[in-house]
C-alpha cells in the first residue's frame, strides 16, 4: 500500500514539474529571458581569426569580456585582437592553436589558465569544410575535417570543462550546423562532423544537469549556410524558408541566446519545423521536401574560401 502511495505521489510530483516547465517555456516565448550580464567572464572563440569567429569577438568586446582568441593563422588572429581592442576590448589575448592538434590544445590551454585565468564561457566555433563527394574527398582531409570540428571540442572540454565545474559556473557553446541536422549531399564528412558536435555537446549538457551542476549552461547553434565565404558558391532555391544567412544577424542571434542560456538555436526558424516533420513523415515524403527545397543540389556550385595572395 505504502509503495502504490509512493509511486502516485511521484507521478503527482513528476506530472505537475512537467507542466510547470512547459508553461515557464510558454512563458519565455512571449516575454524573452532576461539576459546575463557577460561583463569579466573569460570568453574563449576558436577559429577567431576570422568570419563568425571574429564576429563573435566583436560582441563579446562591447560586452565587457576578456577575451581569449584561438586560432591557427596567427596573423588574422592577431587583426581580430586589435579589432577586438578598437570595440572597446580591454584585456583581450590572442593565442596561436592548431585545434586539430590535441596536444597543441592542451599546452595551449594551459597557458591560458596561468596567463588569463579559467575560462567561463567556451565557444567551439573553430571549423573547415572539404566540400568534396565521399568517394572523392581524401582520406587526410577527412581526418583533418573531424579533428577540427569535431574532435577539437573534446580536448577543449577536458581543458576547460574542471574549472566550470569546480565553480559551479561557465557556458559551453558549440557551434554545429544544419548540416548536424540533416544529412546533406556533397557533405558526409562534414555533416558527419557536425552531428558529432552537437551529438558530444548534448550529450554533455544531460551530464552536467544529471550531476546537479546547475550554474553549468549549454547552447548549440544549428545554422544554414552564412555568408562568411566558407561554403562560397552554395546556393538555395527557396530563399524565403531557407536563406544564406547574414554573417551579422546569425552572430546577433548566437549572442542573444548565449545571454538568454538557451540551449538550442537553429537558424532560420523554418530549421525548427523541418526537424518536426522529420520525426514522423515517411522518408520518401521527407525526400520529396528536400527535393523541392533543392537541398540535394546547395553544393553543386561550391568554391570554398577563398586564400588571399
Amino acid at each position: 500500500m505504502s509503495s502504490n502511495l509512493e509511486s502516485v505521489k511521484d507521478m503527482l510530483v513528476f506530472l505537475g514539474k512537467s507542466l510547470f516547465s512547459i508553461l515557464e517555456a510558454l512563458f519565455f516565448q512571449l516575454i524573452p529571458k532576461p539576459k546575463k550580464n557577460v561583463a569579466g567572464e573569460i570568453v574563449l572563440i576558436t577559429g577567431a581569426g576570422s568570419g563568425l569567429g571574429r564576429l563573435l569577438a566583436l560582441q563579446f568586446a562591447r560586452l565587457g569580456s576578456v577575451l581569449v582568441l584561438w586560432d591557427v593563422n596567427k596573423e588574422a588572429n592577431e587583426e581580430t585582437l586589435q579589432v577586438a581592442r578598437e570595440a572597446g576590448a580591454t584585456r583581450v589575448h590572442a593565442y596561436t592553436c592548431d585545434c586539430s592538434r590535441r596536444e597543441d590544445v592542451y599546452r595551449v590551454a594551459d597557458q591560458v589558465k596561468k596567463e588569463v585565468g579559467d575560462v567561463s564561457i567556451l565557444i567551439n566555433n573553430a571549423g573547415i569544410v572539404t566540400g568534396k563527394k565521399f568517394l572523392d574527398c581524401p582520406d587526410d582531409l577527412m581526418e583533418k575535417s573531424l579533428d577540427v570540428n569535431f574532435k577539437a571540442h573534446l580536448w577543449t572540454y577536458k581543458a576547460f570543462l574542471p574549472a566550470m565545474v569546480a565553480n559551479n559556473h561557465g557556458h559551453l557553446v558549440c557551434i554545429s550546423s544544419s548540416a548536424g541536422l540533416i544529412g546533406v549531399n556533397g557533405l558526409a564528412d562534414y555533416c558527419a562532423t557536425k552531428f558529432a558536435a552537437l551529438g558530444f555537446a548534448e550529450s554533455m549538457f544531460v551530464e552536467t544537469f544529471a550531476e546537479k551542476q546547475t550554474g553549468i549552461k549549454t547552447t548549440i547553434v544549428c545554422p544554414f549556410f552564412i555568408k562568411t565565404g566558407m561554403f562560397e558558391g552554395c546556393t538555395t532555391k527557396c530563399p524565403t524558408l531557407l536563406p544564406i544567412l547574414d554573417p551579422e544577424y546569425a552572430v546577433r542571434k548566437i549572442i542573444e541566446a548565449i545571454l538568454q542560456e538557451k540551449l538550442y538555436l537553429y537558424m532560420p526558424k523554418f530549421l525548427y519545423f523541418m526537424m518536426f516533420l522529420k520525426s514522423f513523415l515517411p522518408i520518401e515524403t521527407g525526400m520529396l521536401i528536400a527535393d523541392y527545397l533543392g537541398v540535394f543540389h546547395v553544393m553543386d556550385g561550391f568554391t570554398g574560401q577563398k586564400k588571399k595572395a
